[in-house]
């Protein structure tokens, strides 16, 4: 497996793990919905954290990437839940 196909391949469990963790505490959602909010919720949590200027250390980067991930995928669901 190339590079660009692992760093796919791991951006998509990535998202599939915030997004399930994301639709397990405001509840719905499948493996295709998973995947899109928690790659969305990601990509969200990426830009608007450092954009505010907050900073966020819990102890591990990864921890830190999980946390803020799927808090950006559960204002996405809600967004949306909201929105249509």
């Amino acid at each position: 497996m190339d590079a660009q196909t692992q760093r796919i391949v791991t951006v998509l469990v990535f998202g599939l793990v915030v997004g399930w963790l994301a639709s397990f505490i405001v509840g719905g959602g499948n493996l295709i919905a998973y995947i899109i909010w928690g790659v969305l919720g990601s990509a969200l949590a990426g830009w608007a954290v450092p954009a505010a200027g907050i900073k966020v250390n819990l102890g591990h980067p990864i921890v830190t990437n999980i946390v803020l991930s799927v808090a950006g995928a559960i204002v996405l669901v809600l967004v949306g839940r909201f929105i249509f």
